[in-house]
């Protein structure tokens, strides 16, 4: 038997060892950072490590790793396992292609070019769309940054940037654009945040009037992200009013669906993106609403000749055989790059578009479950809106802050805490489709038994 169909079998072993754990114990035991390496040998050695001693060694990480798939993981903006999804990264894993060229990936670039012609129609852009896979959410906004800033000052990409070039997002968008503006050259202090809305939309006449005044200073207009999700209320910023906007003063328009743009899957609640065919560019990430294993990111954009002005480069060494459409390292920010495509496309092979759109909308309902609850209960307060993800709120008036901390080291649940304006609060978010309305109310259920039991630790906590 070969060394890989051994190392197979002991995988196998190691997934029945941490199946079993995320059902007996959903929350992983916490490791304090301060003991880490004290409490688990993750020392790498001179001498080769016997096998018992390297499968034990492998089950005490997985067994403390926190688990992102149990029914009591609620605190980031993904959860949850889809299982056709995990076989195709599993197979990925195997293949090991990279996906550069038709040479080395073959029927791989198919695979991924499907997932963007697919996307790109449920978008609404028209033939001359295509896109890519990123690194990551962040990583799709700064290619469209990149793409939109070469748009506005061509020659910069020989010369470096010859003109003051502003962005403009909304002060509830990602940390990342500011990251991005400085990488790509315009600068943070060239980043205009407009104001947000109670329910956290960007407020479109605050924008407008913001680009007037750039006008008037002699600076140019670039670049305009929209956020359909924004990271802590979960909102949709109005799409179809701003792209009124960047039409009339001719700049880019990108959405940051990264973590809702796949409601583009869904009929029911496909009108948050209305007017999302109007934009430049569109990025979403399947790792996060639609379940796949991390990461899944693509960056899709209305006119592929921005994909090659800005990313292609020539390198006979690489592209050997086939056209460009099939050497897809020409329009990739990276050349060497895993492939992320396979476990989104046996997912969507499997289970078909309506599959994908009833995992979205199952996150919707419940979060209608959670809401209701809160609702329905005077000891909640409640921050949230309808068709939001992020169920927003807190108990008892409960430092949400230390609640959130003790309940992650009692092993209890894991759920984070935001802000907003003046207001700190629990975030819960229901992007795991496979959890029940069963699921959501243990939740709360679990919430409060930890709060009643634990009265003077959470006293103490907060002084």
């Amino acid at each position: 038997m070969s060394e890989l169909s051994n190392d197979l079998i002991l995988f196998n072993e190691l997934v029945e060892v941490l199946l079993n754990e995320e059902e007996n114990h959903p929350v992983a035991k916490r490791i304090d950072s301060n003991i880490l390496y004290d409490t688990i040998d993750l020392s790498l050695n001179k001498s080769a490590m016997v096998d018992d001693s390297f499968k034990k060694v492998l089950k005490e990480v997985l067994i403390s790793t926190p688990k992102t798939a149990t029914n009591l993981f609620f605190n980031q903006l993904f959860g949850g396992r889809q299982s056709k999804a995990v076989l195709g990264d599993l197979l990925a894993v195997l293949l090991n292609n990279s996906m550069y060229t038709y040479k080395v990936a073959g029927p791989q670039v198919g695979i991924e070019q499907e997932i963007i012609r697919q996307s790109c129609d449920l978008i609404g852009y028209g033939s001359q769309s295509n896109g890519t896979f990123p690194t990551g959410g962040s990583m799709s906004n700064y290619m469209a940054l990149i793409m939109a800033r070469d748009a506005k000052d061509p020659s910069c990409r020989e010369n470096g940037m010859t003109k003051p070039l502003i962005m403009y997002t909304s002060k509830a968008s990602h940390y990342s654009n500011a990251k991005n503006a400085s990488f790509a050259g315009l600068g943070r202090n060239n980043v205009r945040y407009i104001k947000a809305d109670s329910t956290g939309k960007m407020i479109p006449a605050d924008l407008e009037k913001q680009i007037k005044i750039d006008i008037e200073n002699n600076l140019v207009p670039t670049f305009v992200n929209v956020t359909a999700g924004t990271t802590v209320l979960g909102a949709f910023d109005p799409i179809d009013e701003v792209a009124t906007i960047t039409e009339k003063y001719n700049i880019w328009l990108h959405v940051d669906g990264a973590y809702c743009g796949s409601v583009i899957f869904s009929d029911a609640k496909r009108h948050l993106l209305k007017g999302m065919e109007k934009s430049d560019s569109f990025s979403y990430n399947a790792h996060k609403m639609i379940g796949t294993p991390m990461t899944c990111s693509l960056i899709l954009v209305k006119d592929k000749k921005h994909l090659h002005d800005s990313f292609s480069n020539d390198a006979d060494y690489l592209y050997q055989t086939d056209g460009d459409d099939f050497n897809l390292g020409k329009t990739s920010f990276q050349c060497g790059r895993r492939n992320d495509a396979l476990k989104f496309w046996t997912l969507w092979k499997s289970i078909g578009t309506n599959g994908i759109e009833k995992i979205v909308d199952n996150q919707f309902d419940l979060a209608d479950v959670a809401r209701n609850y809160i609702e329905n209960h005077p000891d909640y307060t409640t921050y949230s809106y309808e068709d939001s993800i992020s169920v927003c709120f807190n108990y008892k008036n409960i430092d949400p802050k230390v609640l959130c901390t003790l309940l992650y080291e009692h092993q209890v649940t894991v759920v984070g805490f935001g802000d907003f304006n003046e207001d700190t609060f629990v975030r819960f978010v229901t992007i795991n489709a496979t959890n029940t309305k069963e699921d959501i109310l243990n939740f709360f259920k679990v919430l409060e038994n930890f709060v009643e039991e634990n009265q003077h630790v959470l006293e103490t906590a907060a002084c």
